[in-house]
């Protein structure tokens, strides 16, 4: 099931997004640490392109913190860019990002040149939370439904340090279908976008075999190395109450209690995807779609000369009637 989510508003963040650039030094992606890679908008990065970035792994007290390791080394080591881990809720944690952008924009500074910095990222990632930490109020609106932030905000964090906050925003289309199960079920799409017990399947293949173990705690349940993903989530229903008349599991209750237990840490600390498997789901995501778009293509060629015939068949005809 492909997952697609991109509400209008985030046509005109885009187009806002390309519009502050030139005048940008940093731009400052937050990411999801359960789910760097899916979480990283190829949008942005195009862009963004050859500006001084800094990727901040939020959430990452929900990550697993050994594959959180290997993305900060993964995303340190690309031309011009800094990584960082942290809490958006952690005063100290945030305040790191000031220092960091400092050091990518070592030019820049004082009141006659001012740091600039954008901060983006996709809906429901963290940005207004971190905000609101940075400078100690609530200004920024949070929630836990993506699509809070509507409008840019530009923010003065110190004299000489300016903060550019812009909506959440997706890509298009996600070529990835990977990405679009990990983003439903860590809440970065809007709910009527998905079926929730395929995204609660998807959420379970991606964990049991490297973190089975948390399962089993949290569930109460035994080896389930043999048990289908549907087996195992009819097992979790059974487990959290989530029975019907006769004996029969809820499966849409158990979707929603497997996912929100994931969303909210109670799993442990899980990451979905580690560099290495991102990059062979890209990898076939983007030959995938390239085979799509040669097939439309060449669906296209073959019925433009159809409509021509077709049209030289109705001037001839209009001819001998004339």
């Amino acid at each position: 099931m492909p997952i697609q989510w991109f509400p209008g508003h985030m046509h005109s963040t885009k187009k806002a997004i390309a519009e502050r650039l030139p005048e940008i030094d940093v731009v400052i992606e937050l990411l999801d640490a359960r789910l760097p890679g899916s979480s990283a908008n190829p949008l942005l990065a195009d862009l963004t392109r050859n500006k001084a970035a800094l990727k901040v792994l939020n959430k990452q007290d929900l990550a697993d913190p050994e594959c959180t390791a290997q993305w900060l080394a993964h995303y340190q080591a690309l031309p011009g860019t800094n990584a960082l881990a942290l809490d958006a809720s952690v005063t100290a944690a945030a305040r790191q990002l000031i220092a960091a952008c400092r050091d990518l924009a070592p030019l820049r500074g004082g009141m006659v040149k001012p740091v600039r910095v954008l901060i983006c990222g996709i809906p429901n990632v963290g940005k207004s939370t971190l905000i609101n930490t940075l400078i100690g109020q609530r200004a920024a609106k949070t929630g836990d439904e993506p699509g809070i932030t509507k409008v840019e905000q530009k923010i003065l964090l110190a004299n000489d340090f300016y903060l550019f906050d812009t909506p959440g925003m997706l890509w298009p289309r996600i070529v990835v279908e990977q990405s679009g199960y990990h983003l439903a079920a860590s809440g970065g799409i809007g709910r009527n976008a998905y079926d929730e017990e395929e995204v609660a399947l998807a959420l379970l293949a991606s964990v049991r075999h490297r973190f089975g173990e948390r399962l089993q705690a949290r569930y109460k349940l035994d080896d389930f190395s043999g048990v289908t993903d549907e087996g195992l989530l009819a097992n979790i229903g059974r487990k959290r109450g989530g029975l019907l008349a006769g004996g029969n599991v809820n499966l849409q209750k158990a979707a929603e209690i497997a996912i929100n237990d994931f969303r909210c840490g109670a799993w442990g600390r899980i990451t979905l995807e580690t560099p290495d498997e991102f990059a062979q789901w890209w990898a076939a995501g983007q030959a995938l779609d390239a085979e799509r778009q040669a097939k439309r293509e060449a669906r296209s060629r073959k019925k433009k000369p159809q409509r021509e015939d077709a049209a030289g068949a109705e001037g001839q005809m209009s001819e001998g009637s004339a």
